[in-house]
């Protein structure tokens, strides 16, 4: 009787502490909880008012440390990625072939790996391009956060023409808050003109757009290739016949425009920008409704609150929140996916400049043999396009990842013609030297 009495005992005992132990827990969660929800409950915080036109983030980040805080490291160095990162370096002389491909132009004179873009307005100001050549004030669009402020002093016409070393005294900010974010109600906005014509002139209202859709937009204010147009220089986006490679390369064509004249070939050359927008935009991730933001700048967790992480920067350096979230596969997998893009791009734009400079070559031999411009016309058409699809790829910068089909499509071609150019030129060569 006695046992089984202490074994009832035995039982209520444990019982008893059971359910004080989960009273307590269940008490300490409640109080977790309401204290997240009165933290969460005050963010944003309201320090101060932002007023119209504030450029200074660190005003910004008052009303919101969180996202100032992270963006405050885009200044940080975190290294280099394997065609990428943030640490400086010459693509001149990691790529030698980069300065005869565009011998004639300010590119084969300078030409650096970017920092963060913290540095947007004072890598610009540094960089040999802007010293060497006369460079219109467009060049400023995208690099200063006083762009929108200027054009609403000078006018666009006139802002977009007036020399950049004339406006450089007036520029003290690279990307700031203002330049995606309304002040009052910190919705996602366009700020700079050439986006919101682009976009109109392809039957399109931003205004109109998604907030997943405007994760991508406001990125796509800069990361965009585009050219000065006109007496002007007004800075546009070729997109009134699409997005592709092909529809731009026909625009440049139809308008009869060229950024130099190639200095060994005299081809009428093209110089692609950094079309990450356009070569994503028929991506599977864009497909997939998924946004720039979603990669660059993941969701993170501070607290109670979710705040998009504004260390912009390689996904390869944050994967857990970049990658992760959809694609369930360990960290070293998804790494050797993108390896593996990417390798296999490297290696066909490294066969790209190589069929293009011995389309040079060729077409140089047939020049000094006595081949005229117009005996050429042919192979220095195709040397343009070749060149075209190699710079499309090289100077957007994702190493093909943003589009992995797309980038070694438009690769295979920029070979294809680079070799017809050749074949071309050989064809003059032989019928130049042989007085026919």
């Amino acid at each position: 009787m006695k046992k089984i009495f202490s074994k009832q005992m035995l039982v209520y005992t444990i019982i008893f502490i059971g359910a004080a132990a989960l009273t307590a827990i269940v008490a300490g969660l409640l109080i977790n909880v309401n204290e997240r929800k009165q933290e969460a409950a005050l963010y944003p915080l309201k320090v101060v008012e932002i007023p119209e036109g504030e450029l200074d983030p660190a005003v910004w980040g008052q009303n919101f440390p969180h996202q100032y805080d992270s963006f405050s490291r885009t200044e940080e160095d975190y290294g280099k990625t394997p065609y990428g990162g943030s640490t400086p370096y010459s693509k001149l002389e990691a790529y030698p072939a980069m300065i005869r491909l565009w011998a004639g132009y300010a590119f084969s004179k300078d030409h650096n790996e970017d920092r963060g873009h913290y540095y947007a307005q004072i890598d610009q100001e540094n960089t040999q391009r802007v010293k060497l050549v006369s460079q219109p004030g467009a060049c400023i669009n995208c690099h200063a956060a006083e762009t929108p402020q200027l054009i609403a002093e000078m006018g666009w016409e006139n802002f977009n023409r007036t020399p950049y070393n004339d406006l450089v005294d007036k520029l003290h900010y690279g990307s700031s808050c203002a330049d995606c974010h309304d002040p009052e109600t910190m919705e996602l906005v366009i700020t700079r003109p050439a986006f919101a014509n682009a976009m109109a002139e392809r039957g399109i209202d931003w205004t109109e757009a998604s907030r997943q859709e405007m994760r991508s937009y406001v990125c796509a204010q800069c990361h965009v290739e585009y050219y000065f147009q006109g007496e002007d220089k007004l800075l546009t986006f070729p997109w009134s016949q699409g997005l592709s490679v092909d529809a731009i390369e026909q625009y440049y064509d139809d308008a009869g425009f060229k950024d130099w004249t190639h200095a060994e070939t005299g081809a009428p050359m093209l110089k692609v920008q950094h079309p990450e927008f356009e070569l994503w935009s028929n991506s599977l991730h864009a497909r997939s409704g998924v946004s720039c933001a979603d990669c660059h700048m993941p969701f993170v967790r501070e607290g109670s609150v979710k705040v998009s992480d504004h260390w912009l920067r390689s996904p390869l350096e944050n994967i857990s929140e970049s990658c992760q979230t959809c694609h369930n596969r360990p960290e070293e997998e998804l790494k050797e996916r993108v390896a593996i893009i990417q390798d296999t791009t490297a290696g066909l734009l490294r066969d790209s400049e190589e069929a293009l400079l011995d389309a040079i070559d060729a077409i140089v031999a047939a020049k000094d043999a006595g081949a005229t411009d117009e005996d050429l016309a042919e192979a220095l058409k195709l040397h343009r396009a070749a060149s075209f699809r190699w710079d499309f790829i090289s100077s957007e910068n994702s190493t093909g990842f943003h589009n992995p089909q797309e980038s070694a499509r438009i690769l295979a071609e920029s070979i294809d013609r680079a070799r017809q150019a050749e074949l071309e030129a050989n064809r003059v060569l032989v019928k130049v030297e042989g007085g026919g």
